[in-house]
């Protein structure tokens, strides 16, 4: 990924503060060097705006041919809106659990048998929140083979989906976001090499 682009979006993480170092205990109970929060960025109009631009750049480099964009609950779903509105493609969004009221619907918005649908969401981790995203979009009719993200954590959500036969394209890794960080003098060599050393061992280094 050309290194320039990298550098800015690590600045637009750090100056939202919507990346942080230190300690950090995630919903599974495991321990992380860093977080984002990616839904800060939207607060931040201009930054939100040249997140998203690069998003579609990425994927007009990288996916071929799709008819709709499916936002992953609930932090992708406004990158996707937006994804979505740039490239005049129709969104639609893929609900965390079957609604029981209404149309019981689990996808929102219009698909049909045939779409090419592309997922998009902010982070990739493991990959099981996109791939129960492709499920569901696959069993209402559509069909998927790639997926987009901001940011990948590089714990194994491009092996997962690649598997599944969805291809993951990220704008940044998490090793080149916390490199371009230490390069523009905004993160410690020890904080770095703490984040190198987790995402090799899989994102399962002990807590201290």
């Amino acid at each position: 990924m050309d290194k320039s682009l990298i550098e800015k979006v690590s600045r637009i993480l750090y100056s939202c503060g919507a990346i942080s170092f230190g300690h950090f205990t995630l919903t599974s109970g495991a321990y992380s060097p860093y977080y984002i929060d990616m839904r800060l960025i939207p607060s931040y109009p201009d930054q939100f705006n040249e997140l998203c631009g690069f998003y579609v750049e990425l994927i007009k480099s990288k996916v071929k041919e799709f008819n709709r964009v499916a936002g992953v609950p609930t932090a992708g779903i406004p990158y996707a809106v937006m994804v979505a509105h740039k490239l005049r493609k129709p969104f639609l969004y893929v609900r965390e659990a079957l609604k029981h009221h209404g149309r019981g619907r689990i996808i929102e918005g219009i698909i049909k048998p045939g779409d090419k649908v592309l997922v998009v969401d902010d982070i990739a981790t493991t990959g099981g929140s996109i791939l129960k995203a492709v499920e569901s979009l696959r069993m209402s009719g559509g069909s998927v083979s790639d997926s987009v993200v901001l940011i990948d954590r590089e714990q194994g959500a491009s092996e997962l989906l690649i598997r599944e036969g969805v291809r993951l394209h990220s704008v940044a890794t998490i090793t080149e976001i916390a490199k371009a960080l230490y390069d523009l003098g905004l993160l410690e060599k020890e904080k770095l090499e703490l984040i190198v050393k987790y995402i090799e061992a899989g994102g399962f280094i002990k807590d201290r």
